[in-house]
C-alpha cells in the first residue's frame, strides 16, 4: 500500500467505509499534488504506481471522498472537474481566481479573515430565511490572468 497509514484512515472507519488501495492511491496522488486535478490527472498518476485501477473506479472513489468531504470537487468553466483535498495537516482554508482564456487557477488566502466574517453573516441570513443548514462555501472570480489580459 503506497505510503503507509494516514490522517485519513481514522475518517473511513468513523464513516463506515474501508480504506482500499485505490482509495488510498488517489488520495496519495491528491496529496503530492499542489495542482486542481481532473480525474483523467490521478487516473494517470495512481496507475503508474497501481496498473490495475481503472477510470471508472477513480470517478467512483472521487464521488465517495467528496461525499466524505475529504476532497472538494470544483468546476473551473473549463468543462473538466477539478479535485483537491479539503481535509488534512497541510490544507489551508482559501479560495480561486480562475482565467476564463488560459485556465490558470491561482488559489489565494489573503482576504479569508475579511471574507470569513461577512460570509458567516451571509449564511446565517440565509440559513434564518431558507431553513437551510449551510455546512460549506466555495468562492471563485473568474476574469483574465495577467499574462492574458
Amino acid at each position: 500500500m503506497p505510503g503507509g497509514p494516514r490522517w485519513w484512515s481514522g475518517r473511513f472507519r468513523g464513516c463506515g467505509y474501508r480504506l482500499t488501495i485505490p482509495r488510498q492511491a488517489i488520495l496519495e496522488a491528491l496529496t503530492r499534488s499542489d495542482e486542481h486535478l481532473s480525474a483523467e490527472d490521478i487516473y494517470l498518476a495512481v496507475r503508474k504506481v497501481y496498473p490495475g485501477l481503472g477510470l471508472t473506479t477513480v470517478y467512483r472513489t472521487l464521488d465517495i471522498l467528496k461525499q466524505m468531504g475529504l476532497v472538494f470537487k470544483f468546476d473551473f468553466g473549463d468543462g473538466r472537474s477539478r479535485y483537491e483535498l479539503a481535509r488534512g495537516p497541510n490544507v489551508t482554508h482559501h479560495h480561486h481566481l480562475s482565467c476564463r482564456s488560459c485556465g490558470r487557477v491561482v488559489d489565494y488566502s489573503e482576504f479569508v479573515e475579511k471574507e470569513k466574517s461577512l460570509l458567516e453573516e451571509i449564511e446565517s441570513t440565509l440559513s434564518k430565511k431558507h431553513n437551510f443548514k449551510i455546512n460549506s462555501h466555495q468562492i471563485h472570480f473568474y476574469g483574465l490572468c495577467s499574462s492574458c489580459q
